[in-house]
């Protein structure tokens, strides 16, 4: 199996820790470890280094590159920019293919927190052999634990079910909260992960079905991996292709669709909020990341590495100093942080992003 791990987010929703060369994947967010090398230990329980890949933008590499170091040089898959998840992917899926073109090919964001890894190798080389040998595109679905309006959800066809594998009846938008808890009292819905696992010819043909203005350029780059032409090719050919998602672009389209109902522990991180609520909390309900002294305070999140932090009766807010900035929000707004960046721009405050 060749892991393809996508580095290439910016991480908004956690300025100010975040910035535009240290995302959020490259930071210590959950744990000691950078979230990118716990994702990249979580992988190799399942395949070699020489079988991970990681993509990034060209500002990332060398970061990428020093936080992993037992991963090839060549495995470091640079895109000129950002063109969302299927340009990504399918960048990846020429340099697999290039090499093996009897791959299974597994995809999976850099900034998920998965602790149970046994678990998650499990379902992983489960999903694998299935998509193997049903030449499905597969793709992992997570059992709701609430109305959440964040995620896109999969309804999913209970019946032909092979080993908690089951059909994708439709990829569903982003609900509102109404028709989320609808979904969660029908019980056929699962939350759209955006981790996938296909052969490498599988994902290759439905682009070149679905989009050919991704798969066409895809063909140029591939003939000349490996040569001294690679990067004027890529750089040129980059241009030419659109940016869209993986799920717009190919899953919602094809035909041949599974989802591998995932039980393992699972959590996006996806703002502030989410780390407070998996963080561990003292007798007050906060989490602290630094020196806090406390007057009356309860179920806060603190971080500032070294300025000593005063509270005196704060409930609910999200305080976070670094790098010349403070962070002050309500959890329950945590999901606007990533505004800020749009706002510092327009005021010509690019340095703090």
């Amino acid at each position: 199996m060749h892991i393809v791990i996508m580095a290439g987010g910016s991480g908004k929703r956690f300025w100010p820790r975040s910035r535009k060369n240290t995302p959020k994947q490259l930071l210590d967010i959950v744990s000691d470890e950078t979230m990118l090398r716990l994702t990249f230990d979580r992988m190799k329980q399942i395949t070699t280094p020489d079988k991970i890949y990681v993509v990034a933008g060209p500002h990332l590499e060398d970061s990428i590159k020093q936080e992993l170091p037992e991963m090839p040089s060549e495995n470091m898959i640079v895109e000129p920019s950002g063109k969302n998840t299927a340009p990504c992917i399918g960048l990846a899926a020429i340099q697999i293919e290039s090499k093996d073109p009897n791959a299974i090919m597994s995809v999976f964001p850099s900034d998920h927190l998965i602790k149970d890894t046994e678990k998650f190798k499990q379902l992983v080389l489960k999903g694998g052999e299935f998509a193997r040998k049903s030449k499905n595109l597969v793709t992992f679905g997570i059992q709701p634990t609430r109305p959440s309006t964040g995620f896109g959800y999969i309804e999913f066809d209970e019946s032909g079910a092979e080993n908690e594998i089951y059909g994708v009846k439709q990829f569903r938008e982003k609900p509102n909260e109404k028709i989320a808890r609808d979904f969660l009292a029908q019980g056929n819905f699962l939350w759209n992960s955006g981790m996938f696992i296909w052969k490498v010819d599988t994902i290759l043909a439905e682009i070149k079905t679905n989009v050919p203005d991704l798969y066409n350029p895809l063909q140029q780059i591939k003939q000349v991996i490996g040569t001294k032409d690679y990067s004027r090719i890529l750089k040129q050919e980059w241009e030419k292709i659109p940016a869209d998602s993986i799920d717009y672009a190919v899953m919602e389209k094809a035909d041949k669709v599974s989802v591998l109902k995932a039980t393992f522990d699972w959590n996006d991180v996806g703002a502030w909020n989410s780390v407070y609520d998996i963080s561990e909390k003292d007798e007050n309900g906060n989490v602290v990341k630094g020196e806090l002294i406390n007057i009356g305070s309860k179920n806060n999140y603190f971080y500032s590495k070294d300025k000593q932090i005063v509270a005196i009766g704060l409930e609910d807010l999200i305080v976070v100093e670094d790098k010349g900035a403070i962070l002050i929000a309500k959890k329950s707004e945590a999901e606007k942080v990533s505004q800020i960046i749009q706002e510092l721009h327009k005021q010509g405050k690019e340095k703090l992003t």
